[in-house]
């Protein structure tokens, strides 16, 4: 059952540029169902709902973003769907959260999800999100970690103390933070055994956070602290002057790997993907026997490890492999499956041409 002092800050304000053409400004990755079976945020705050009912739901987003949003989760209150005014990174955005949440309850515990992430196996993944509320109530910053599966390069790590256990619900000290290793650190991560992806979920009281806050950040702090009550009708306005300002840094750099309160606890096998690119998509797939994953109709010959998005027509491949083709009606991806996390290269030269139709 969900607690009366526990919150969730979805984290909503990505433009997942790696998706392009299905993901743009006003329909990112965040909001698009990939797998049949609701949108990667819907998916978000229906796993969380054995722990946190909606009402309990926060949303940060973008102004572009905001209507789809509030259209997809008609069980959130709308007023706890905000735009963030401007992109300032997750310590500004949760530091935000900490102090609306916090003038509202002064005991309030958060859980920060990003909105984006696939997990299969949502029950063993609450089994640790459950704890992890425990533990940041008596006034830790608890962060969720990932069993590494290979050695990944594209991800942060989180260090954890010996003996530590995946899947345990006890939490243990957070030693150190790594960000993107090279190939041969991540290698050596992995050997390691005591090294653990950071998936970047947060628990801590909003106090907690604002004190870290303070401690480490005091810019920032300051200025969100000289917003007025949320139920002002200043907020909105204040917020426009105030926000722009803070700082444009990420929680784990400014306060995560610095503070001394900071614990974890890692996942075993909970199915969980980040879902950066087309590939990781594809990954997710069943594809027919010869590699080949669809959504839509589509013929393949001589041709396999393809992956299809176009709905609406047929699409034929004659001997062609490791091709994702992704069917919009004003744009037409067709990319390397090795190539996948590079699509996003194709939208900064689309922001250069000034081509907004296409963002």
């Amino acid at each position: 059952m969900a607690k009366a002092k526990h919150y969730g800050l979805i984290l909503a304000g990505g433009r997942g540029t790696r998706f392009w053409p299905r993901s743009r400004r006003a329909r990112a990755k965040q909001v698009l169902d990939f797998f049949g079976a609701g949108s990667l945020i819907q998916q978000t705050v229906r796993r969380l709902e054995p722990v946190l009912a909606p009402e309990r739901i926060w949303v940060l987003t973008n102004e572009h973003l905001r209507a789809e949003i509030v259209r997809q989760l008609p069980r959130v209150p709308k007023r706890q769907i905000l735009a963030e005014p401007v992109q300032r990174n997750t310590a500004p955005a949760i530091g935000l959260a900490a102090h609306i949440l916090h003038s509202l309850d002064p005991d309030a515990v958060m859980g920060v999800f990003p909105a984006d992430h696939y997990i299969t196996r949502p029950a063993r993944f609450l089994r640790l999100v459950r704890p992890a509320f425990r533990a940041a109530a008596g006034g830790k910053i608890v962060v969720l970690g990932i069993e590494p599966r290979w050695p990944e390069s594209g991800y942060g790590y989180i260090e954890f103390a010996p003996g530590f256990q995946p899947g345990s619900t006890a939490p243990v000290p957070a030693l150190s933070f790594h960000e993107k290793p090279d190939p041969e650190a991540a290698q050596q991560f992995l050997e390691a055994g005591c090294f653990c992806w950071n998936a970047g979920m947060f628990f801590g009281r909003a106090a907690t956070f604002l004190d870290a806050l303070r401690r480490y950040l005091p810019k920032t702090a300051a200025l969100l602290s000289g917003l007025p009550a949320f139920s002002s009708p200043r907020f909105s306005a204040r917020l426009k002057e105030i926000f722009p300002r803070c700082e444009n840094i990420s929680l784990d750099y400014a306060v995560i790997e610095k503070a001394g309160n900071v614990f974890g606890l890692a996942a075993d096998n909970i199915g969980w993907n980040d879902v950066g690119s087309w590939n990781a998509v594809y990954e997710l797939q069943r594809p027919d026997s010869h590699g080949n994953a669809v959504r839509g109709e589509a013929l393949f010959e001589l041709s396999s490890g393809n992956y299809i998005d176009a709905q609406g027509k047929l699409v034929a491949l004659l001997g062609v492999n490791n091709l994702v083709v992704v069917d919009t009606p004003d744009a037409l991806l067709v990319a390397d499956r090795g190539r996948a996390q590079q699509v996003g290269d194709i939208v900064k030269w689309l922001e250069k041409q000034k081509r907004s139709d296409l963002l």
